[in-house]
């Protein structure tokens, strides 16, 4: 699962600029729901960075059951901080 497809997936199209607020209040809950569903470790690590991503992410304790799984979801959220503390933005 690609960036690109799950942007695809949830909103219709790889443009998060052109998305209207319902759009994008409609494919979250539709990614929330799918994190809540998935099985697949991977697929649900992915859902959840998007959701990061978006300022929608549940908290890790809700969202993941194993602690290697919070753990990468940690050094994930730190990447990005650093990130943005560079200039990079998300």
């Amino acid at each position: 699962m690609t960036f690109d497809d799950q942007l695809q997936r949830y909103f219709g199209t790889t443009d998060m600029a052109a998305l209207s607020p319902d759009v994008l209040t409609a494919g979250i809950d539709r990614m929330k729901v799918d994190l809540g569903l998935e099985t697949d470790r991977a697929r649900r690590f992915a859902l959840w960075a998007l959701l990061f991503t978006l300022g929608e992410a549940p908290d890790l304790d809700v969202a993941f059951k194993d602690e290697a799984d919070r753990e990468a979801a940690r050094n994930l959220m730190d990447l990005m901080a650093a990130a943005e503390e560079r200039g990079g933005g998300a």
